[in-house]
């Protein structure tokens, strides 16, 4: 049962906690450390990302040469992948072996069926009989493939449209970096099973949480607003001071909020943290526009952006599938979403994407720091908020996740960051790729999109074909 920390404990909790800075290492004010990487979420339920590394070969193949070293190319390639700290650091080679015969390949079947995904590497021509054993664990598998490894590649397309290639994925590069995107679709998976998200209402959700749980492992737990109550109350007042003040200090500008609406702010702020911590749970979202409207001390927008800074999550609105989709984009990129309200400006081939709520640290917890200024909530004219300037010439994915069985996605490049009486606090305008008409005729499934920095496409078609979901690019 959760019980109520003394004075005391909080600050000493605080103070093992570290402090996070904007303009450092970290995220923001009085808080615990971020992740030791951008792709691993800090949560206290985490646990690596469990893959197997097969690097499949046969001795004096023809191709690339009969005079290959295999145990020479082996070093290569894991000599490059140890080169790459950050995009690894999250991962246990749980299984890590040259694999040279059928029977070797069948007998890791059973090692392999616990692992997260498979990562096969190719390296010389004659694996055709390497390959059936692994695929049919069902575990999700990308094969790197690059040239003159040999003559397979011309099956691997007959291979991914078979009975079991519906868990099989392939990258054909000399790229060596691309090692490190063959297991984001496993990491995504891997932080979906894992997560656990708090949700703040008085509604009943149970059917979309078992929904989610079945289909990816994910817990969705309804939160209780006494006990929320009482975790504010709990924090000490001189450690919301502080974490107010740092938000004030760092911001470009102060425009409307007075100290005292940051200050209630920066305590529930501190609450959600606390809260997160004592459930083992990754993502924070409230139902602040429903049944918690004006139900709470302070609107939740600052606990939400601090949480997204971190590696963590806030999600707006009790919004559970752009909840998930959130988590999606963090396992698979490291870096948080930004929920928006669009509206479209077809004149522009453009979108524009809008939500008071912005989250500076887009590029992820150890990424740069966007500026920001603090306002109200536009609509409601109250509450505290960070108006984010986001980059210009970023290219980003829009997506959602709808229920368990498919996923929205478009692409497009930010042309603009307006700063208007007009629409939400934090705005970006962002020149479609493909058709921009198409996509606002054939909108569905609400109003709410998740934008992450970056082109995940590939990232997201891998993810989807591995988890049985259908991909739909809306553009």
């Amino acid at each position: 049962m959760w019980q109520e920390p003394t004075r005391r404990q909080f600050l000493q909790a605080a103070a093992a906690a570290g402090v996070m800075g904007l303009a450092g290492a970290g995220c923001q004010g009085p808080a615990r450390q971020g992740p030791r990487t951008a792709l691993v979420s800090p949560g206290c339920r985490r646990s690596k990302v469990r893959v197997a590394r097969l690097i499949l070969g046969r001795p004096e193949a023809a191709w690339p040469t009969p005079a290959l070293d295999l145990e020479q190319e082996v070093a290569r390639y894991r000599k490059h992948m140890a080169s790459m700290p950050d995009a690894f650091a999250d991962v246990d080679f749980a299984v890590d072996e040259l694999v040279t015969k059928p029977e070797q390949a069948a007998g890791l079947k059973e090692r392999l069926r616990e692992v997260d995904g498979i990562l096969a590497i190719h390296l010389s021509m004659g694996i055709w009989n390497l390959m059936p054993p692994l695929l049919e664990t069902g575990r999700p598998t990308v094969l790197f493939a690059a040239p003159y490894s040999g003559h397979e590649w011309t099956s691997f397309g007959q291979w991914m449209a078979g009975e079991q290639g519906a868990r099989l994925d392939c990258l054909l590069t000399s790229d060596l970096d691309q090692l490190a995107v063959a297991v984001r679709p496993f990491r995504a998976l891997h932080h979906l099973r894992e997560a656990k998200i708090l949700n703040l209402t008085a509604r009943n959700f149970q059917g979309f949480a078992g929904a989610m749980k079945e289909a990816f492992g994910t817990d969705i737990v309804k939160l209780d607003r006494d006990r929320v109550l009482a975790a504010y109350e709990a924090v000490p007042e001189e450690a919301a001071r502080a974490e107010a003040r740092w938000w004030i200090d760092h911001a470009e500008k102060v425009v409307e909020p007075s100290r005292e609406e940051i200050f209630k702010s920066a305590r529930l702020a501190l609450a959600m943290h606390r809260l997160l911590e004592d459930e083992q749970a990754t993502v924070f979202t409230v139902d602040c526009y429903g049944t918690m409207w004006r139900k709470l001390p302070a609107y939740p927008c600052i606990g939400f952006v601090r949480l997204n800074n971190m590696g963590l999550g806030g999600i707006c609105e009790s919004d559970l599938q752009s909840a998930m989709t959130h988590i999606l984009f963090q396992g698979l990129a490291g870096r948080p979403g930004f929920i928006s309200d669009p509206t479209m400006d077809l004149s522009r081939d453009s979108i524009i994407l809008a939500h008071c709520l912005g989250t500076p640290r887009m590029d992820g917890p150890r990424g740069p720091a966007a500026p920001y200024r603090l306002r109200t909530i536009m609509e409601r004219r109250e509450g505290a908020v960070p108006q984010v300037r986001m980059r210009k010439g970023q290219k980003v994915t829009q997506a959602k996740l709808i229920g368990h069985d498919r996923l929205l996605c478009f692409t497009g490049e930010v042309t603009d960051t307006p700063d208007l009486p007009r629409g939400c606090r934090t705005k970006i305008t962002v020149r479609v790729d493909g058709d921009a008409e198409r996509l606002w005729r054939n909108w569905s499934h609400g109003l709410h999109r998740v934008t992450c920095y970056g082109d995940l496409t590939d990232d997201l078609r891998r993810f989807c074909r591995f988890a049985g979901v259908e991909f739909v690019q809306e553009a």
